[in-house]
């Protein structure tokens, strides 16, 4: 900046070099060059000019192309030693760079004549002023009637206006979510998503969105199979399905869809006769305690839903030698509101995509892969009716006192028989995805995404409200379009089928683009099943985005009261944000409401998807009031992640979040500790040193405002492992659940040491952490070298 114009945060930091200049209107006028602000500078080439604060006055702001500044030259290449007194320069009105340059052979060019007399110079200075009259008055008279024929544009066109944010929220209304959302449930659905697919699709060109896709994969899917799994009893016969009804050979009841859907996708099939062992949660202390006393080898566990992730569980029992497992919901950590404790459910054991195709789309040519399924355990979910049945648990008792834990009595052996039937196919996946594209930064993406998909009723109508919401806001933000508005970057609307088998659709989507998507993608914000409970408001969000998302609950609670400043965490979450999350380590937020948990070991019990009726959404939420607080905070986040010139993300939040992660007295903490510091060091000096564009326009100079969107981009994208142990996050910054602060992978490290008496496995995890750290900290240290280098390059 010049020396009569100095910004706050120069005043700060005196002998901080700036990565960029703004040209004083005052020293143009002087005649003096902008860019001679200092002695540093004196031998400065042309630079471009360009004032941010005039342009955000401007409704034409939006038509900005930083794609523009490529084509302007700084200065001329046949000339080094150029005099810049007498350059002018100009601006122009739309906010393009345009190039300050003369030419240093203009006088040997053109030479200029004597004048004929003083008396021609009167005639001709009479002449001009006469025409140059003329020419103003007939353009003030077009100018009238243009005026009166088209009026100039409502100053809401333009990007950054906040009215704009206000009246495309105000029209997110309630009444519009629950028609939509009854809309869909009428809708006739076959076996597949295909049909209610193109119906999305069709609703949302209605809207007037007139780029939306239909994307269809062909995947492997493991579905029911013609009969019901069941569960006999050896020592008395007994034969049970999985939700604790008998046997029965009467055709309706053998293919009743809550029968057929109770099982666990992609399981090994067969049938096993083994004696059932009870591991409670299959915690390490769990196992450790069981294979004291038994040989687990080739038994079937009984295992309780929660603590941690079911994957991860399932790995531990299959390293232990288990041959099957029954998994169930202990009624004490249900919600109180739920009564669910005697049905079965339906889970996935699909970590993500098509299992034919890891890593990979499933596009024509793709090699497919002979994977029938995903564990060599026999797994099936059983109601906690069935269990209570299994383990003798008295009548009376459970009536008496319903949240008696469940467990195995130590007394006597219980000999089952597990068989399981479910069919692996291939089947079409449907995505559909709708294009919004940006007015300023159309290579830059914010996904909004909703999913589609469902299995005959189970998990609920979470599918439904989840694509009611997108729609609505989708609904909001067109009438804006229409009338000339645009955000700055691309927004995607996406609504993904194939989530409940394990993000198929979303997986098989982001494979297929992931090079496009690696660069492009600046966020993704997630509306998986928006409400499962009415009691509190849960924000999750990724660290650099948890400042907006919970600036953003300030002003857009409809129902003050159920979210009073609810804390924003980084916790492992379900859906299809999964993918963008951890590998491409995209920054996310997800706002839904949920049911006080009951027990410290309610986390993860999400991944039980029970056959809700369709009626239990409007009994959660009979005015939709809830649905639209989500609607209108998912719109406010995706707003300014859209609009907003500086990306809206937190350097310093990912820095504090890594450092509040590091806690315990294994070797090795202090260490990471220490590289932790550093990155808080730099992220503070990024923060308060380069972050100054994002409050004050004058700063914008637009080459910098991209460079530094490009650094806020990737901060996340350190934190990837190459590899995590099953249901665990590869990005480390996600912990587990809200009881845990550790990075999950280190507490996982250290219960594999209790179960193997080996710290070989906790000294790989410190180093994967150790690396990421340090790899952020050289990042956001790259990140101040860039501008660093740019203002040197002007020297």
């Amino acid at each position: 900046m010049g020396e009569n114009e100095p910004s706050a945060a120069s005043a700060a930091q005196p002998d901080k070099k700036m990565a960029y200049h703004k040209v004083n209107a005052d020293q143009r006028a002087q005649g003096h060059s902008p860019y001679l602000d200092n002695d540093e500078l004196q031998a400065t080439a042309l630079d471009l000019e360009w004032d941010m604060e005039k342009e955000l006055e401007e409704p034409g702001f939006d038509h900005f192309r930083l794609d523009s500044t490529a084509q302007h030259h700084l200065g001329n290449s046949q000339s080094p030693d150029l005099d810049l007194e007498p350059i002018q320069p100009s601006s122009s009105p739309k906010g393009r760079f345009q190039r300050l340059q003369e030419d240093p052979d203009y006088i040997s060019h053109y030479t200029r004549q004597a004048p004929k007399s003083n008396r021609c110079s009167f005639f001709r200075i009479l002449k001009v002023f006469c025409t140059a009259l003329i020419l103003f008055i007939f353009g003030i008279v077009i100018g009238y009637y243009a005026r009166k024929k088209c009026p100039s544009p409502p100053t809401s066109q333009e990007p950054n206006n906040p009215q704009i944010y206000h009246e495309i929220l105000k029209e997110i209304k309630a009444e519009n979510i629950q028609r939509i959302y009854r809309d869909l449930l009428e809708f006739p659905r076959g076996d597949d998503d295909a049909d209610l697919a193109v119906k999305i699709q069709g609703q949302w060109r209605s809207q007037g969105l007139e780029d939306v896709r239909l994307v269809n994969y062909s995947v492997l899917l493991d579905l029911p199979g013609p009969a019901s799994n069941t569960v006999t009893l050896q020592n008395s016969g007994e034969c049970f399905y999985p939700s604790g009804q008998q046997c029965s050979t009467d055709p309706k009841t053998l293919h009743s869809q809550d029968l057929l859907y109770s099982y666990a996708a992609y399981s090994a099939k067969g049938t096993l006769e083994a004696e059932l062992v009870d591991v409670q949660y299959g915690t390490v202390e769990d196992l450790i305690r069981i294979q004291a006393i038994t040989n687990v080898t080739k038994k079937i566990a009984l295992l309780k839903l929660g603590q941690s992730p079911l994957l991860y569980k399932l790995s531990l029992l299959e390293d232990a030698g288990f041959g099957g497992v029954l998994i169930y919901t202990d009624p004490c950590d249900l919600p109180k509101t739920a009564d669910l404790a005697d049905k079965a459910f339906m889970v996935s054991l699909n970590s993500g995509g098509d299992p034919s195709t890891p890593g990979y789309a499933s596009i024509d040519g793709s090699y497919r892969q002979n994977r029938l399924n995903l564990t060599t355990l026999l797994v099936q979910p059983i109601s906690a009716l069935l269990a209570r049945k299994l383990v003798s648990l008295p009548e009376d008792t459970a009536q008496r006192d319903r949240c008696t834990p469940l467990h195995l009595p130590a007394a006597g052996k219980k000999t089952i028989s597990l068989n399981i039937q479910s069919v692996t196919t291939y089947k079409t996946i449907s995505n559909v995805i709708g294009y919004l594209k940006g007015a300023v930064f159309p290579d830059r993406y914010v996904i909004i995404g909703s999913h589609h998909s469902s299995l005959q009723g189970y998990g609920g109508q979470g599918w439904a409200s989840s694509t009611a919401v997108i729609t609505a806001l989708l609904q909001a933000l067109m009438p804006e379009v229409r009338r000339g508005w645009r955000p700055d970057r691309t927004l995607l609307f996406c609504s993904w089928g194939g989530t409940a088998l394990g993000n198929v659709g979303s997986y098989e989507w982001a494979e297929d683009l992931r090079s496009v998507l690696q660069r492009n993608v600046v966020a993704y914000i997630s509306l998986h099943n928006p409400v499962t409970g009415n009691s509190t408001l849960r924000p999750v969000a990724s660290p650099s985005l948890q400042q907006l998302a919970a600036e953003s609950q300030s002003f857009n609670c409809v129902e003050k009261a159920r979210c009073p400043g609810s804390n924003v965490s980084s916790v492992q979450i379900q859906g299809d944000a999964d993918y963008f999350i951890n590998h491409l380590g995209v920054p996310a937020t997800q706002f839904s409401y949920e049911d006080i948990k009951t027990s410290e070991n309610s986390s993860f019990l999400s991944e039980a998807l029970f056959p809700v009726p369709a009626t239990k959404t409007e009994e959660l939420d009979p005015s939709f009031s809830l649905h639209e607080t989500i609607a209108k905070l998912t719109g406010q986040v995706t707003l300014q992640i859209a609009t907003d010139p500086v990306l809206p993300f937190n350097a310093l939040d990912i820095a504090l979040e890594v450092q509040n992660s590091l806690k315990g007295d294994e070797a090795g903490v202090p260490q990471l500790l220490a590289v932790a510091s550093r990155l808080r060091d730099t992220a503070e000096l990024f923060q308060s040193d380069e972050m100054r564009p994002a409050n004050d326009p004058q700063e914008r100079a637009p080459v910098r405002v991209r460079m530094l969107n490009d650094v806020l981009q990737g901060l996340e994208k350190s934190f990837l492992l190459q590899q995590a142990p099953p249901g665990l996050y590869r990005n480390i910054l996600y912990r587990l659940d809200d009881r845990t602060s550790q990075f999950s992978v280190l507490l996982e490290a250290l219960e594999h040491c209790k179960l193997h008496q080996s710290n070989e496995t906790v000294q790989a995890a410190l180093s994967e952490v150790l690396n990421s750290i340090n790899s952020a900290q050289v990042y956001f240290k790259a990140g101040l070298d860039v501008f660093e280098t740019a203002l040197a390059g002007k020297k």
